[in-house]
This record gives C-alpha cells, sequence and structure tokens, in this order.
C-alpha cells in the first residue's frame, strides 16, 4: 500500500511543470504578496486592464463538460486518460498566459502557488484522517444517520469539510451498508462536505481568505449562524423523510447484534496530526506579523504552512495503524484524481475568473445584494470558490469606496459602519451574502468544493450506487438546494 506515496511528488513536479513560465521568475524576484490565494485575486482585480479573449474560456468549459459526460459515455478512456487531458487543457491556457498575456507569468505564479497550497491542505487531511478508522456500534436509521450528519457539519468548522469528509465518510457507509441508496452519498455531501464548514474560516477556503484579509475571525459566526442552523435543519429533515423510505435494508455481518451505539476509535493518535495541521492553517504572514515568508527569502511557490502539511502527511501515513488503513481500504486514488482534475481546473479558470473579476468591477455600483448572492453562488458552484469569493468581495466593497487590499477598510465594511448608500443594504449583508453564497453553493455540483469529489471516489470505491455528475445536479441538488437556497434568498436577501 505505502507505494502509492509515489502519486505525491509527481504531482508538485507536474504542478510546476505546468506552470513553467512562470517557474523562471523565482530565480528574478519574490512573490508580490504573502498570501497565496490573495494575490490571485489582486491580480485579476488588475487584469481589468489586460483582458484575455473570451475564446480563452473554451478549455474550461471543455473540462467541465468532459469531467460531466466522461464517466457516463466513454468510462474506459476517461479513466485511463483523464490525468492527461486535465493537463493538456491546463498547459494550453498556462501558454498562453506565458507567452502573450500581459504579467501572464505572475498570474501563473500566483495559481502556482495557489495550488501548492490547496493540494498541501487536501492531501494532508486526507491522508492523516485516512489513518482513523471509527467504528460505530449501530444500524444506520433516519435518527442515527440524522445524528451523524449534524455532527459532522459541526466537525466541518473545526477540522474543515476535507478533515471532517475524510475522517466520517467511512463510518457512514459502514452503519448503513446493506441499505445505502444515492442520496446517502449526496447529503451527506451536501451537509458535510459543503454547508457544515459555513461557520468558521477553518470551515471552509473562501472564509478562510476573507479572515486573511481582515473579516474577523467570529464574525462568520456571529452574522451566519442563524442562516446556517435552519439550513442544516432543513437538509437533515429533508434527509430523514427519504431515509425513513429507505427501509432497514439486507443487515451485514458486521453490524450483526450492534445495538449498543457504542463507538470505537483505531489510530487516534492521528489525532494528534490533525492538529497540528489546524495550527499550521494560521501559520502565515497575512495572520501573524512578522512570520517568515519562504517566497520572499528563498523564492520558491510555498510557505513554511506547506512545508509542515507535506510533511505532516508523510508523517502521519508512516505512523498510522496498519489496521485503521486496512479497515478503511486506504488509498491515494482519490487524492490522485483531485490533484490531477484539479491542476487543469485551476489553470483554465484562470481567464474566467479574470473576466469575471473585471466585470464585478466595472459593474459593482449597479449590482444588488441579491445579484451578489446569486452570481457568487452560481460562479461558486463550478469555479474555484475562494478566488470567486474575493472577486465578488472586492467588487462589493469598492462599490461603497472601500478597497480590499485595507484590514482595516475590511473591517469596517463588515461591521456595516461603512458610508452608506442612500436606499441601499448596510455594507455587512453584502458580505453575509457573498460568504453564504461561496459555501453552500459549493454543494451544487461534484467540483464545486474538493471534498465533494474526494467522497464521490471513496464512495466508488465500496461498490456504493453514486450519482453521476449529471445526475448529481437534475436528481438532487438542482431540485433539493436551489428551493432551500431560493428561501434562504427570499428571507435574508430579497430587501
Amino acid at each position: 500500500m505505502k507505494k502509492n506515496m509515489h502519486y505525491l511528488p509527481p504531482l508538485v513536479v507536474v504542478a510546476a511543470a505546468l506552470f513553467l513560465p512562470a517557474a523562471t521568475l523565482f530565480a528574478s524576484e519574490a512573490a508580490a504578496t504573502a498570501n497565496h490565494a490573495l494575490a490571485v485575486a489582486d491580480a485579476a482585480h488588475a487584469a481589468a486592464h489586460h483582458l484575455p479573449p473570451v475564446w480563452t474560456v473554451v478549455p474550461f468549459v471543455l473540462l467541465l463538460l468532459m469531467i460531466a459526460t466522461g464517466p457516463l459515455f466513454y468510462a474506459h478512456f476517461w479513466e485511463h486518460n483523464y490525468p492527461k487531458i486535465s493537463i493538456v487543457l491546463a498547459t494550453l491556457v498556462a501558454g498562453f498566459y506565458g507567452f502573450f498575456m500581459d504579467h501572464g507569468t505572475h498570474k501563473l505564479l500566483h495559481t502556482l502557488e495557489e495550488y501548492i497550497s490547496f493540494i498541501a491542505l487536501i492531501s494532508s487531511l486526507f491522508i492523516a484522517s485516512g489513518g482513523i478508522l471509527i467504528k460505530i456500534e449501530q444500524r444506520g436509521r433516519p435518527l442515527v444517520n440524522g445524528g451523524l450528519l449534524f455532527f459532522g457539519a459541526i466537525l466541518a468548522d473545526i477540522i474543515g469539510t476535507t478533515g471532517a469528509s475524510m475522517l466520517l465518510i467511512r463510518p457512514y457507509m459502514r452503519i448503513n451498508e446493506g441499505r445505502l441508496k444515492p442520496f446517502h452519498i449526496v447529503f451527506f455531501i451536501f451537509l458535510v462536505s459543503n454547508v457544515g464548514g459555513g461557520l468558521t474560516p477553518i470551515g471552509d477556503p473562501p472564509l478562510f481568505l476573507g479572515f486573511l484579509k481582515g473579516v474577523p475571525f467570529f464574525w462568520i459566526l456571529s452574522s451566519v449562524w442563524h442562516i446556517w442552523l435552519v439550513t442544516v435543519f432543513v437538509l437533515i429533515g429533508i434527509f430523514m423523510v427519504l431515509d425513513s423510505r429507505a427501509g432497514e435494508g439486507k443487515l451485514p455481518e458486521a453490524l450483526e447484534g450492534a445495538t449498543g451505539g457504542g463507538i470505537k476509535i483505531v489510530g487516534s493518535r492521528n489525532f494528534l496530526f490533525l492538529g497540528v495541521l489546524i495550527v499550521a492553517v494560521f501559520l502565515d504572514p497575512a495572520v501573524i506579523s512578522g512570520f517568515p515568508s519562504l517566497q520572499d527569502m528563498f523564492h520558491v511557490p510555498f510557505g513554511i504552512r506547506e512545508v509542515i502539511m507535506f510533511t505532516v502527511a508523510y508523517a502521519a501515513y508512516k505512523a498510522a495503524d496498519p489496521v485503521a488503513l486496512k479497515g478503511n481500504e486506504f488509498n491515494f486514488e482519490p487524492i490522485k484524481e483531485v490533484a490531477f482534475l484539479f491542476i487543469g481546473i485551476f489553470a483554465t479558470m484562470i481567464p474566467a475568473l479574470d473576466l469575471i473579476g473585471a466585470y464585478a468591477q466595472a459593474h459593482a455600483a449597479e449590482f444588488s445584494v441579491s445579484r451578489f448572492y446569486w452570481l457568487t453562488g452560481a460562479l461558486s458552484g463550478v469555479l474555484d470558490n475562494a478566488p470567486t469569493y474575493l472577486n465578488f468581495l472586492a467588487g462589493s466593497m469598492g462599490k461603497f469606496g472601500l478597497d480590499i487590499g485595507s484590514a482595516d477598510a475590511v473591517r469596517e465594511f463588515s461591521s456595516g459602519i461603512a458610508s452608506p448608500i442612500a436606499g441601499d443594504q448596510p455594507s455587512e449583508v453584502y458580505l453575509l451574502a457573498i460568504s453564504v453564497a461561496a459555501v453552500f453553493f459549493g454543494a451544487m455540483t461534484y467540483i464545486g468544493n474538493a471534498p465533494n469529489f474526494m467522497v464521490k471516489n471513496i464512495a466508488e470505491q465500496a461498490d456504493a450506487d453514486v450519482p453521476s455528475f449529471i445526475e448529481y445536479i437534475y436528481k438532487y441538488s438542482l431540485p433539493i438546494l436551489l428551493p432551500v437556497f431560493l428561501c434562504i434568498w427570499f428571507i435574508f436577501f430579497n430587501h
């Protein structure tokens, strides 16, 4: 099993080679900012005067179409070639930016930094949680499953949606073995992999980037909790109705006589690794003043945070209990799929983000809260929700005459004391709408958030009945999530 570790170093090499034009800049100058993902948004704003042609969005659209249709219509070809397809499409966009766009190499540099930060976090959480085997001595029933999903939603705010998803998906499937239906996996993605992470900056990347920009840590909890709680309870209520109709199913041998409801944990020492990872998230110059930046000192596309995360990932795997790894049927296929596909997504979405950022900046004055909510949500379902969040945050702040580059301005914006616009909503309502939409709408598609894909892959490896990309949207997210999100808009943002 340990031979699978060979996936991780090549992925970093592939990413670096993919953005080769940007990599050459490291020899001549330091990164322009201490925070990786924030720089992507800043560059997007500057690109308003150097916009790519619309046709450069074609590789991104093509990649999304192939992700949606590949497993359905040409599964064998897709399974064996998706890494090549993703890299080829990414290389097309990277080559265009590297050779034909003003400051294109800088944009590629920032995107490379963001990708390494992204893969460091999700791979380390995936590996550390994979060494923890949780055995719940209870049969899956509506009340038990609903309680587990609620616990997972809370846990997502403590260890992130990726950590909570990887920790709970296997025990969740085990207690429902013999009665597991597609909606079980879908609602797990809805609640644990997305909506659950909407209360703290640790929960989901967009909120963490907002925190780095100056949004107070507890502003999210104090402002979003009522929307979060209602949404979670409504989704769990819908789930329990569906689950009550699923029946008992065939009871597997492993659950025979399991009525006591006890919980056994194998590999508990890996919780220490998870703790280190959560602390490492905050080891950033934007959080700790004066914290050293490897980008500035050595001109490399990663920081101390990423070094710690990769180191913890290696140590957690080496120190993992073999019984826990075997019990979880742990392998690197889920993180391999996410890593390769998101190389393509990160690179090909650069032109889309540039165009969206320019549009938001140019039209912010005429955007209402409703428009910010729906645009942020719709794009967060198919783009990386972190830079989408920052682009619309910058646009909404510009409407109030504030600059996203100033932490004091961001705090003023979040407090609602920004200069009011006659007949308009307070500034904090804009931030609330953007924050809720960026996190919640990530559940609309499998690519809306990285844990979605990982949960899907783990469930498929366990031979669970998992909806296809298209079925997930038309059968579940559109008829279930969209009405819920419409109600959120009508109650909280339609003023």
